[in-house]
């Protein structure tokens, strides 16, 4: 395939059997790379690539119904998306961003200075924008998102998305429906390089991914009709006890599921209740909460992931000044020590080669 036709055609993936996420993503990075078709930051490899076009393929979020129709849009900080917080922006949206790492709550609006110009706006819209002019919203702030905006690494044209691995797009929306602010209705959109969308084996798609409605490229927009259901729920069985410390949110959001009397069995680890009257401690939820987990330190940029295929292990990542790598596999969250004196973390990839890489697409 030429540079001119990646600007038509996805990249071709090869679906033999054994074809995991991490071979298309892999794929799809190392074609973007050989081909220079991302901005800064290179190389694109553990990111949400900042493809070149991005401001074209974000513009078209102008056409849609459903952005003309919404008052508040969700958008990922990722890069590529900064001319869509910008469209937000001059649309006089309520522009809602994640809450960096999910680590302190769920949304952040950005409140741009009174009178704020053209470029002001433009400011906002960038990362450091998004992080100077962020007010957060509590759980109970009462926002309802007509639309969501996330990054992807890779997306078909039936609406199924890839991301660089970590799944917080996934998250982010699940946890967003137990809150009451997505529902069914909730228009999910992507913007990619027309080379990103690709095809994606049927079987790699699980319950818990993140679907898409629309996706915009630079030079189309794609309607995929996918009926596939978004996230309607946290699937705590696919959580373990570690990512209740990274994300401390969800002990909130777990204790009020466990109040409903909903299942909130963890990964690795028993229900509030149980867990209480094992440690022989009636009572705080929370309480029983916090001695389930143990101490992790945050994520680092620098990634280093190992994937395994039938049995096989291999290495691959970039170096990094010691970070710590999560990733998400068929099988929930999970981490790995890395030889190599790093303290990147690995993905185990299970038996249907899920798996992922990781490291900040912002």
């Amino acid at each position: 395939m030429n540079s001119r036709d990646d600007r038509r055609r996805g990249v071709a993936v090869a679906t033999e059997l054994g074809t995991s996420k991490w071979d298309i993503r892999q794929t799809v990075w190392d074609y973007m790379e050989l081909h220079d078709l991302a901005n800064f930051p290179r190389p694109v490899h553990h990111r949400i690539p900042n493809f070149k076009g991005s401001y074209r393929a974000a513009g078209r979020i102008r056409d849609l119904a459903a952005f003309a129709a919404t008052s508040a849009v969700k958008v990922d900080p990722d890069k590529p998306l900064e001319g869509v917080r910008l469209a937000a922006l001059e649309a006089r949206k309520t522009l809602l961003v994640p809450t960096p790492r999910l680590r302190s709550g769920l949304f952040n609006r950005i409140v741009p200075p009174a009178g704020a110009s053209k470029a002001d706006l433009h400011r906002c819209a960038t990362s450091q924008g998004v992080r100077e002019f962020s007010v957060p919203l509590g759980l109970d702030a009462g926002v309802h998102v007509d639309l969501v905006v996330v990054g992807s690494v890779a997306v078909s044209e039936r609406g199924w998305r890839i991301g660089k691995g970590e799944g917080f797009a996934d998250m982010e929306f699940a946890m967003m429906a137990c809150t009451g602010a997505v529902d069914d209705a909730t228009v999910v959109v992507t913007c990619v390089h027309d080379c990103q969308v690709v095809d994606i084996p049927e079987e790699l798609v699980e319950t818990h991914d993140l679907k898409v409605d629309y996706i915009l490229t630079p030079t189309r927009v794609i309607r995929t009709n996918c009926s596939t259901p978004k996230p309607r729920a946290i699937i705590w069985s696919k959580i373990d006890r570690e990512l209740l410390t990274r994300i401390p949110i969800l002990n909130t959001l777990r204790a009020r599921e466990e109040r409903l009397g909903r299942d909130v069995s963890l990964k690795d680890a028993p229900s509030l209740d149980r867990a209480a009257a094992s440690a022989g401690t009636p009572g705080d939820p929370s309480a029983s909460l916090h001695r389930e987990t143990v101490g992790v330190g945050p994520a680092g940029t620098a990634a280093a992931t190992r994937v395994r295929r039938g049995g096989s292990v291999s290495a691959r990542g970039r170096r990094g000044g010691g970070g710590r790598h999560w990733g998400r596999g068929g099988g929930g969250w999970a981490r790995q020590p890395i030889g190599g004196g790093g303290s990147g973390f690995a993905v185990p990839d299970p038996a249907r080669g899920l798996g992922g890489g990781g490291g900040d697409g912002m």
